[in-house]
């Protein structure tokens, strides 16, 4: 009962961060005209957000790993739901971006605790089962962030702020209640030490980097797959949103079912099959002949995404069983820098090559490189 409550607990910490992440999207057009601000700048609204969760990551992954995570978790989540409902206040562009600014700082001081805490609270056998219940949490906030936002916004563009806020509040009570200590020793050690440590584990260095090829190669493909549809299929916005979702769909399945495949398979096996079905699905995925069959081939491709990220998480953790806060941080902080450098090269690519070409071939070699970095590692041979 204890296992399963904290499990709940975390997938839903997940979907309200994820959630606030992808919240602003929707209402992009009807703030731009609220502040009176260019189209060209409005997208600062986004941008502030991750910035402060790239630069708080840094800062907040060591001093994790020497406090009480507990602590540092319900501080976040009440920095979190207070920073997230201001936007709601917000009258001025300004207001807007710091406000935004604050809530990533506040994300990353929260959300790297749950992938830091997971292998302190369960057994070992059910690590990579809960990893893959928070990953589904994130891939349901994928799914149902922009249509959340849209009809929360029906009300008013205040009103999905107050909503998140309101959520993420009610949950820092739950956490209170039913999440246990953790990191309650008395030692203390310097966040300068912590990093100079990490960064001698040349292994824990190589998959991280793994972690970052992957993101990267992932993400020039995930932000595109819309204008593709577009360019290609000839679609209109609503149609693709409607096959955006099916994908996503398919993302929290593999989430929630990827812990089967590492019980059938063992973790090594399991982790080998999903980058090749994740590769081999990106070399046909540009020949589809129609969006239809391109989007299948996406559900499937997200399907194996959804079940491979916890293998990441569970992975990383345990390279670093001293700094998992670090580590946690790090791996978020990269995701975010995969997702900026993956939307630079997609921008380029989409624009340059037919179709889906350019932006398929740039994932093949980025997820290959990080399959290529595993392998030299012999991970796939471990058990």
């Amino acid at each position: 009962m204890k296992y399963r409550r904290l499990s709940i607990l975390f997938f839903l910490i997940m979907f309200v961060i994820g959630t606030d992440t992808f919240l602003v999207s929707p209402l992009l057009p009807t703030l731009t005209n609220y502040y009176k601000v260019s189209t060209s700048i409005s997208g600062l609204m986004v941008s502030s957000y991750a910035i402060g969760y790239m630069i708080t990551a840094l800062i907040v992954g060591p001093i994790s790993d020497k406090y009480n995570r507990k602590k540092i978790l319900t501080v976040g989540l009440i920095f979190f739901a207070l920073a997230t409902a201001s936007c709601g206040l917000a009258n001025t562009f300004l207001i807007m971006l710091i406000t935004r600014f604050i809530a990533g700082i506040a994300a990353a001081t929260a959300g790297p605790q749950v992938w830091a805490s997971i292998p302190l609270l369960f057994p070992k056998e059910k690590v990579v089962k809960v990893m893959g219940y928070a990953t589904a949490g994130l891939a349901i906030a994928q799914i149902i962030g922009v249509p959340l936002g849209s009809f929360l916004a029906t009300w008013s563009w205040r009103f999905p702020f107050f909503f998140v806020g309101g959520i993420a509040l009610g949950l820092t009570g739950l956490i209170i209640v039913y999440l246990p200590n953790l990191n309650t020793t008395e030692k203390k050690v310097n966040s300068i030490n912590i990093y100079r440590d990490f960064f001698k584990n040349k292994s824990a260095l190589k998959l991280l980097f793994s972690y970052l090829l992957f993101q990267t190669a992932n993400f020039c493909a995930f932000s595109f797959i819309g204008t593709w549809f577009s360019k290609s299929y000839s679609l209109p916005v609503a149609s693709i949103g409607g096959f955006i979702l099916i994908i996503g769909a398919g993302q929290f399945i593999g989430s929630l079912f990827g812990s089967k495949l590492v019980e059938l398979l063992t973790l090594p096996k399991a982790f080998m099959y999903e980058f090749i079905l994740f590769i081999l699905g990106y070399i046909i995925l540009p020949f589809s002949s129609s969006v239809i069959i391109a989007t299948i081939i996406l559900a499937m491709i997200y399907f194996i995404g959804g079940a491979i990220f916890p293998l990441f998480m569970s992975t990383l953790q345990a390279q670093t069983p001293n700094s998992r806060g670090t580590m946690s941080s790090l791996t978020n902080a990269s995701m975010y820098l995969g997702e900026a450098i993956g939307g630079v090269f997609g921008g380029i690519l989409i624009k340059n090559f037919t179709g889906f070409y350019g932006i398929a071939t740039f994932t093949v070699i980025g997820v290959s490189l990080a399959m290529l970095l595993y392998a030299r590692q012999g991970y796939f041979r471990r058990q």
